[in-house]
């Protein structure tokens, strides 16, 4: 099986490498899948199916917007706990669609319904058991008021069932994870596993997300999946503890998406006994694996902001509260004179002053302190008596930058992650719905 190109953006000059992507292996349980519907009129795999056979536990965090699509209406409806099946479509958010958009769902849902059962009777082990709607749940993305495509999705589930496999390896995941993208430029995904005694439990995930990126969730889909048995209750605890500081750290644009989606599954294959709490050592050890990979996923989205061409990590320290931090901390990463000066690779300390005043927090500015990377810029009031703007000039031209602002009130740090706006940023937004 070959990948299909198209799922990459093609006016780029240099697709990605397999090499350039971490390995990921199978998740026991698991089996999924990836089709053309042909949405985007070109023959892109723009369909995504995650099957559980045997079922799994979930739990799933949604957008803050008050504005949502049908389909997380549909989820919202569903079984909140156990899912047989997750199906995933690009192209089109199905939001602000009506009636049709939510009929849509239902006709999708009783076809992959339908569709899954008989291929349940069909198998080996000879046990049929019915696939029942409320078992599954969809995920959308796509542009917004559009009709939902729910007759070019439901002829293709067919195909889409019969591709299923459980032996994914890289490739497939990829593959995978490229079916869910709309302006991304590549696939995005992680993986990480824990041992126990003599046991391994595997972690692994696939994200989209490029532009409408802000805190809260953005247009941003991740799917995550364990072996390790663990109830929906715990799933959501651990799930809200992870996307709190890499999720939810993350801006490109500061705009919230109607389609927000981040949820975890467990496929139960892997026992680690009954009644664990939070506390427990191997649930612990779970959590830092599972805050790890939605890191590495968040972090890939920013890297994959839309035109973006520099990676920005802002570091607040000294705050007297994580909310004053934060707000602080998002002041900057948000700000279009912040983001414009770094992609014009201008050490334009002056707007992160701005950044921070704007924020409304206390501040006392004979306190304060900025830093870009290990260059101090200003201090006490006042530009810094060793500032060096040749070096600075030097530094910005970096991949990577790093603004740190040090407020000197308090034991508080916080830090989130955002890229540079470009030209580019406004060329892939303007013609958004007229790709070419």
């Amino acid at each position: 099986m070959t990948i299909n190109l198209k799922n990459f953006l093609n006016t780029k000059p240099k697709l990605s490498k397999m090499g350039e992507f971490q390995e990921l292996k199978p998740i026991d349980g698991l089996e999924i899948s990836s089709f053309s519907a042909d949405l985007y009129k070109n023959g892109r795999d723009d369909l995504a199916l995650f099957y559980f056979k045997d079922g799994a536990n979930y739990a799933a965090m949604y957008t803050s917007n008050s504005i949502v699509s049908q389909t997380i209406e549909w989820n919202k409806k569903s079984n909140k706990s156990f899912t047989k099946a997750l199906l995933v479509n690009t192209k089109n958010a199905n939001t602000f669609t009506g009636d049709q958009g939510i009929e849509g769902v239902d006709l999708v849902a009783k076809n992959l319904s339908r569709i899954l059962t008989i291929r349940e009777s069909k198998s080996d082990q000879g046990v049929s058991e019915t696939v029942k709607m409320k078992e599954l749940i969809f995920a959308s993305t796509g542009v917004i008021g559009e009709k939902f495509p729910a007759e070019n999705i439901v002829s293709s589930l067919q195909p889409l069932v019969d591709k299923l496999r459980d032996d994914h390896n890289k490739l497939i995941w990829i593959k995978t994870a490229s079916a869910i993208m709309t302006t991304d430029t590549k696939p995005k995904v992680a993986y990480e596993e824990i041992v126990v005694g003599n046991t391994i439990m595997k972690l692994a995930g696939v994200a989209k997300g490029s532009g409408m990126i802000a805190p809260n969730l953005a247009t941003m889909l991740s799917f995550i999946f364990t072996d390790a048995d663990l109830p929906s209750n715990i799933l959501k605890s651990l799930l809200k503890r992870a996307v709190a500081s890499t999720f939810n750290s993350i801006t490109v644009d500061s705009d919230k998406s109607t389609n927000d989606m981040v949820a975890i599954f467990s496929t139960r294959k892997i026992k680690i006994g009954q009644n664990r709490s939070l506390d427990d050592p191997i649930i612990q050890k779970l959590e830092m694996a599972l805050k790890r990979l939605c890191e590495n996923l968040a972090k890939q989205i920013v890297v994959d902001g839309e035109g973006a061409k520099k990676f920005v990590t802002v570091k607040v320290k000294g705050a007297k509260s994580l909310i004053s931090a934060k707000k602080i901390g998002f002041s900057i990463a948000n700000s279009p004179l912040v983001k414009t000066a770094v992609a014009g690779e201008d050490p334009n300390w002056g707007r992160v002053i701005m950044g921070v005043g704007k924020s409304g927090e206390y501040i006392d500015k004979n306190k304060l302190s900025i830093k870009f990377g290990e260059f101090i810029v200003a201090e006490k009031g006042k530009i810094s008596d060793n500032y060096n703007e040749q070096k600075l000039r030097e530094y910005m031209k970096w991949d990577s930058i790093v603004i740190e602002v040090d407020l000197h009130l308090g034991d508080i740090d916080f830090e989130c992650y955002t890229c540079d706006f470009t030209h580019d940023y406004i060329d892939i937004n303007a013609d958004y719905r007229n790709p070419s």
